[in-house]
């Protein structure tokens, strides 16, 4: 059988078991998620899992790929237990699936209910990170939703043995067989082969870099949940705290600097400049960090290399920071509004007033005021995991939690009434 069939019947096998997984119980799902959860945390599951992702590792370090990357694609126990907490975490949350949206009783007696349900079979093209595998299956079960995955060639072996492990689990505690499905094939073909599949897949979801993504919204005939690319900022607002300011900034920048709610270029206030560039920089060479930045930064940070318009507009998953100093929150709010993608932004301030317009004025998912933007995250935002962060004006807007995974239909009831 062709690539194209294979991908094809698995897609149809999905369909046909999200009917079934769409009334399944939540009693019945929250046992999957927590039989998956202790599957992932049994010893031989668990060196099973990390000595498929050595070898995802060790083929990426002779491709020469660089280390935050590395650091994307790499697991530890810390990293499947954290997996597992999330699946916990979901199987605690409650089920929307049958939850009343909203409710009306017409003057002609008809009772008219919105209630949520399923989206059915949900496509996921991603890249590099193994743990979104166990992210999207348990979010995808608790939801009702079939899944077909297709990870990154770069992580192959591992996406292999977690959904081997999770599947059969799964499967196990109940789950309707095929609603797991798993493209195990790193030919490129398989994407566009996914994205052909309209009426078997009732979504697609890409999560990855901006390549990735672009392909899959251009050339998709599925409808796409958009998840963005993260070009974040910071802005040391005049009044800020200054030695919260480093904090946020260098964990914003630093803690992971491959995901995409990493900062990627910090705006400070003329006001401050002078003060707070040296106490971060200090900071940001101890961590290897390199700093790009404009005129006025560089004449206070002379060993700043210079930064350019690209700069501003790069997504650089790496420890690379540009900078730049601003004359007001105007300046800044406008800055953002022009280079971001819509992901996460924050201020430091304590000025009350600035804090409002920030968070009224930017346009992003996320806004935060006096916090990193490493928070925007599914299971730090309490929704167990989440499939993506979505920068689209859609219903799934930030990240994609259970209720995001759901769309709705009518319920109507009457007693005999004709339209006349």
């Amino acid at each position: 059988m062709d690539l194209s069939s294979m991908i094809e019947n698995e897609a149809r096998t999905a369909k046909a078991a999200s009917r079934k997984l769409a009334v399944t119980r939540t009693d019945v799902k929250n046992k999957a998620l927590l039989a998956m959860a202790d599957a992932l945390e049994k010893n031989e599951n668990t060196e099973r899992i990390l000595a498929a992702n050595a070898k995802d590792v060790e083929n990426a370090k002779k491709r020469g790929t660089r280390a935050s990357m590395i650091d994307r694609l790499a697991l530890n126990e810390k990293r499947i237990h954290d997996m597992a907490g999330g699946l916990r975490q979901t199987a605690s949350l409650p089920d929307p699936i049958g939850e009343v949206v909203s409710g009306t009783v017409r003057p002609n007696g008809l009772e008219i209910r919105r209630v949520r349900v399923p989206l059915g079979v949900v496509g996921i093209i991603y890249e590099s990170r193994p743990n979104v595998t166990s992210d999207a299956i348990g979010l995808c079960v608790k939801s009702g939703n079939a899944v077909m995955l297709r990870g990154g060639s770069d992580a192959i072996e591992s996406n292999r043995a977690i959904v081997s492990v999770l599947e059969g689990a799964a499967y196990g505690a109940g789950i309707e067989r095929g609603a797991i499905q798993f493209i195990d094939s790193v030919d490129h073909e398989s994407v566009g082969v996914m994205m052909g599949l309209k009426g078997l897949l009732s979504v697609i979801i890409p999560r990855g870099g901006a390549g990735l993504i672009r392909r899959v919204v251009e050339h998709s005939l599925v409808p796409v949940i958009e998840t963005g690319s993260g070009i974040c900022h910071t802005f040391v607002d005049e009044s800020a705290d200054l030695d919260m300011a480093v904090r946020i900034a260098v964990n914003a920048k630093t803690s992971r600097p491959s995901v995409c709610n990493a900062m990627e270029t910090l705006l400070v206030h003329e006001k401050v400049a002078e003060k707070f560039l040296p106490m971060l920089a200090e900071k940001m060479r101890a961590k290897d960090v390199e700093l790009r930045g404009d005129e006025r930064s560089r004449e206070i940070v002379a060993d700043m290399k210079v930064a350019t318009d690209e700069d501003w507009a790069t997504e650089y998953d790496d420890l690379i920071l540009s900078v730049k100093v601003v004359h007001s929150i105007d300046e800044a709010i406008d800055h953002i509004n022009r280079y971001n993608t819509g992901h996460s932004e924050t201020i430091v301030t304590r000025d009350l007033v600035n804090a409002h317009r920030f968070q009224s004025e930017v346009d992003a998912a996320c806004v935060y005021v006096n916090a990193s933007t490493r928070f925007t995250d599914g299971f730090e935002f309490g929704f167990g995991a989440e499939i993506g962060i979505s920068t689209q004006r859609i219903h799934a807007r930030g990240p994609m939690g259970l209720t995001e995974m759901t769309t709705t239909k009518y319920i109507i009831y009457g007693d005999g009434q004709i339209r006349e």
